[in-house]
């Protein structure tokens, strides 16, 4: 790939591309451009007269990324020079017309300071995480589309002490482990060409990486088969391991990873399955994209065993709205009262966590 023809292709939205306030540009017919910025959608000026403009223009773009829409699927996904991804779908696929999306990726990493100032946790969340990280517990990011759930993974992995050796699993590198941590091998899956060779899987990547002795596993986003192998390694050793997951509340996330798991053995009944989980699991912590565009952690729970045939789940935290203001949600980040009843891995680790974290206020 040529950067310098890449960037060259897309001077049309070089203005938005230069934004480090855009997260995408999407593109669904030559007259309807918009953006997402700081949280919310945006209409835009079109630089295209019709839809043969619009084609050109996407027609450059590919031949610059060295990429061709596949020949059953008209469709093209792949990575700008600046890292951002990119997704086109043309017709017939694409009914109304071409579809374009750039999912941006910020230069500058966020901070928990930023998350904070943000509103989307407080100086309390950011506390039980550090010592959850250090106690080596086993961490589910969920969220849905857009909610910011790898931006906070990403952070978790940050916290991870920087003389152990990492290994991180996604379908499209977005994480950005920090550079004091020396120890890092980052994979990422491969889609294969035209005529399905050179394809690994998720799931073949988790595999080999637990034969590359990782002392922490990062799944950037478990989305398919590769499922079972993430809760079996939690289970066999791989203490402190983390992965993001889809989901619209924590108990949502025990059942889609049911649906996977049956997809890829479904021969594995579903109490043993669930009894996995509840062994693999110690924390969840659900983030979500609200209706004023921010993004807030809204419930922190705690996976704590079997309970029948079901799995139990208590919170630990949750995020409580009070009302608006100047458009934006307000409310705050409180304790539920409860314990969880992994202090006691988080101690013998040798990491002090205060009480007074889990008082309500």
């Amino acid at each position: 790939m040529n950067a310098e023809k890449v960037m060259k292709a897309l001077s049309p939205l070089k203005p938005y591309m230069d934004d480090p306030n855009v997260s995408e540009i999407l593109i669904d017919g030559y007259d309807k451009i918009y953006i997402e910025e700081m949280g919310r959608f945006k209409d835009l000026p079109t630089p295209f007269e019709n839809e043969a403009q619009l084609m050109d223009f996407i027609n450059n773009v590919a031949a610059a990324l060295d990429r061709q829409p596949d020949e059953s699927k008209f469709m093209i996904d792949s990575r700008l020079p600046d890292n951002s991804r990119i997704n086109i779908v043309l017709p017939p696929v694409a009914i109304l017309g071409p579809s374009l999306v750039i999912r941006r990726f910020s230069v500058r990493s966020f901070t928990f300071e930023d998350l904070i100032h943000f509103g989307s946790l407080n100086e309390a969340l950011v506390e039980f995480f550090r010592a959850c990280v250090l106690g080596r517990l086993n961490i589910v990011m969920a969220g849905g589309t857009g909610s910011g759930k790898t931006a906070v993974l990403n952070l978790l992995t940050g916290l991870i002490p920087p003389n152990e050796r990492i290994v991180t699993v996604e379908n499209a590198a977005e994480l950005n482990p920090p550079g004091t941590h020396k120890r890092v091998i980052r994979l990422e899956s491969q889609p294969g060409d035209a005529g399905g060779k050179g394809v690994v899987t998720m799931r073949d990547l988790v595999q080999n990486a637990l034969r590359m002795r990782p002392d922490r596993l990062i799944i950037g986003e478990v989305r398919g088969g590769e499922a079972i192998d993430v809760i079996q390694a939690m289970n066999t050793g791989h203490d402190g391991s983390m992965f993001a997951i889809h989901a619209g509340n924590p108990r949502d996330v025990l059942a889609r990873l049911e649906g996977m798991v049956a997809m890829a053995m479904p021969s594995l009944p579903l109490l043993q399955v669930r009894r996995q989980m509840a062994a693999a699991f110690d924390l969840i912590i659900y983030q979500e994209w609200l209706r004023d565009g921010s993004r807030k952690v809204m419930r922190v729970s705690e996976v704590v065993g079997m309970q029948g045939d079901e799995v139990l789940l208590q919170d630990i935290f949750r995020f409580q709205e009070t009302g608006m203001e100047n458009g934006r949600i307000q409310g705050q980040f409180l304790p539920t009262g409860t314990i969880p009843t992994f202090l006691k891995k988080i101690h013998a680790s040798g990491v002090a966590v205060p009480m007074s974290l889990f008082t309500p206020q």
